[in-house]
């Protein structure tokens, strides 16, 4: 047994955090947890889960839409958006208490408090958990996994009238007209989910397209294929100001008149949640973001170490929560099933818009700045699912092949647009991480009739 009070503290319970300690414990470590909010973190309580389970909610109008090209006779539908509140809180509620009882059932000591780091391998519990005292304890590690917080725009006047995406998801009712500020993820998600639930809803994107970092094609389509459901999207929209009016906001912009909405959903990005936290304690110099700085096994020094949206590499849950296993393996397992360096290449993500947006591997700019001469393949087209419906939305396929070397042939990113596409997506990553070719593609019988199918019969190759 080590002199210290656990092995490993974990200040932080969201996915990477407690999978880190989850994976520690069943090792025989020694583990203790502190969460100041509920268990599960960003993406359990105000993140992915809520996100999606809105996301299915506006896609329902369209569903309802739809049917009558399919035969069925749909009355006039009411939404309660109180109702999908609270039915969203329950199965919130529901899966926070399963990651406490997997917690537990792991060994792992739960402390309902907020932990900061006191110094080299010390934490200061503050009062908390029916303890109303502060409290030190000792760990041969800590784990800093505390995610990234919405952030409002420092140079925006009146900042504090707008909301984030943490309190878009308890609005005790849908306005009428919404202004959302931003082009990256969160901000097109949001978009579609206030307009497919019937709000007129605007985008105000200072940049020259949304989704800044993806593929340029895919940034394009969506684009239009949001504009086509109604979205306003406005780019080189540079917001000066909110000024409340009545029961509306007026936002201004710093070239054109100003827009009346009912609300504005500030949408500007994410910073890691390192204030107040105490890391120069352990002597951790912050980047400027706020973020903790870590070598390749994720040590940031002082026995501090730290994973997830905190470290700034890539802000996805399931990197965090792989971020996590890599950790806890690294440094309890035995030494022959120790990892190597923690990858991040061809990790798949999708942008849950409407329609989705879900991607792999190298965007088409990547690629031709690493290797050059790249073969381009690409499918625009009607799914069967609108065959009868009569809706005019289109899916987008596109692969990137090296055109040379000693890759030739190897698919190097794949980019998809349309619903469902984030379940292909998951399987590409497979591929592409096998080093998948194209003729691998070619050779592969499709599954007929599926949208899936031109993945493995692209023949459209775009003249460079």
């Amino acid at each position: 047994m080590s002199d210290w009070d656990y092995d490993l503290f974990t200040i932080g319970a969201g996915s990477g955090g407690v999978r880190a300690s989850r994976i520690a414990a069943s090792y025989g470590a020694r583990v203790g947890i502190a969460e100041e909010d509920r268990i599960g973190g960003t993406c359990v309580i105000r993140g992915c889960v809520p996100k999606k389970l809105f996301v299915y909610a506006a896609q329902i109008s369209e569903d309802l839409e739809d049917a009558a090209g399919y035969g069925w006779d749909v009355p006039a539908a009411g939404f309660s958006w109180q109702r999908l509140v609270a039915n969203k809180d329950r199965e919130i509620a529901r899966l926070s208490a399963l990651y406490e009882k997997n917690l537990l059932a792991a060994g792992v000591a739960i402390h309902r408090r907020r932990a900061e780091v006191a110094g080299p391998h010390r934490v200061r519990l503050l009062p908390g958990d029916g303890d109303g005292e502060a409290r030190e304890v000792t760990a041969g590690r800590i784990l800093v996994a505390v995610g990234a917080r919405p952030s409002l725009p420092a140079d925006m006047d009146g900042a504090q009238h707008a909301i984030t995406s943490n309190e878009a998801f308890h609005l005790p009712e849908l306005p009428r007209r919404v202004a959302i500020v931003g082009g990256g993820y969160i901000a097109v998600e949001f978009a579609g989910i206030f307009n497919g639930l019937g709000v007129a809803t605007d985008l105000f994107y200072r940049g020259e397209e949304i989704l800044r970092g993806f593929d340029d094609d895919l940034r394009a389509v969506l684009h239009e294929e949001m504009a086509a459901k109604g979205v306003g999207i406005h780019l080189h929209a540079r917001v000066a100001g909110i000024e409340p009016r009545g029961g509306a906001c007026l936002l201004r912009l710093r070239e054109g008149e100003p827009v009346e909405t009912d609300l504005v959903l500030c949408a500007t990005g994410r910073r890691p949640n390192t204030g107040g936290l105490g890391l120069e304690r352990a002597g951790i110099e912050l980047a400027a973001n706020g973020a903790v700085p870590v070598d390749g096994n994720f040590h940031a020094g002082g026995g501090v170490y730290a994973i997830g949206d905190v470290i700034d590499r890539m802000q996805l849950t399931p990197v965090a929560i792989r971020e996590g296993m890599h950790f806890a393996r690294a440094a309890f397992a035995p030494v022959a099933e120790r990892p190597g360096a923690m990858e991040y290449a061809f990790v798949p993500t999708a942008v849950f818009s409407q329609p989705a947006l879900s991607t792999v591997g190298l965007t088409e700019a990547e690629a031709r700045r690493r290797h050059g001469a790249v073969d381009v393949y690409e499918s625009r087209f009607r799914p069967m699912r609108h065959a009868l419906s009569g809706r005019a939305e289109r899916m987008y396929v596109k692969l990137l092949v090296a055109g040379g070397g000693r890759q030739a042939g190897r698919i190097l990113g794949a980019h998809l647009i349309g619903r469902d596409t984030a379940e292909m997506v998951q399987l590409l990553a497979v591929a592409l991480r096998q080093g998948a070719t194209k003729a691998d593609f070619d050779a592969t019988v499709a599954v007929h009739p599926t949208a899936a199918e031109e993945l493995v019969t692209l023949t459209r190759r775009r003249e460079a």
